[in-house]
């Protein structure tokens, strides 16, 4: 079991850069696939980024290929998501979550969530 802690958000401009961490407390990080979702007011919560227990492999929503990066060091038991070129639209409330062994793209794959950090682009 894991419990994720996200940190970093803030309110930014468009165009701006940011990076969010989640450090997650418990047993057996590198055994988990790590995932950032996001959810806007009055939508569902979407699928961000996924990163595997094999750190290579990765994947992205489309909106935000090429702008955000997903990495992970399992020595400080840590995942971070590095966006960059923020847009008005990417404003949400970013959550971290863990799940079994590999990438996963829905909210009821994953198993431990944080509480999530809001990000706010200003336009």
């Amino acid at each position: 079991q894991v419990r994720p802690v996200e940190s970093g958000g803030g309110l930014v401009q468009a165009g701006d850069s940011m990076r969010l961490s989640c450090v997650a407390s418990g047993h057996l990080f590198s055994t988990y696939a790590m995932g950032w979702f996001r959810q806007a007011p009055g939508k569902e919560r979407e699928f961000v980024a996924a990163i595997g227990e094999i750190p290579r492999d990765t994947d992205y929503e489309d909106s935000v290929k090429g702008r955000f990066t997903i990495s992970r060091d399992n020595a400080k038991n840590a995942v971070y998501l590095q966006m960059s070129s923020l847009k008005p639209e990417d404003t949400a409330v970013y959550y971290c979550a863990a799940g079994p062994r590999g990438i996963g793209y829905q909210p009821w794959e994953y198993n431990y969530w944080g509480q999530g950090t809001e990000v706010t682009v200003s336009s």
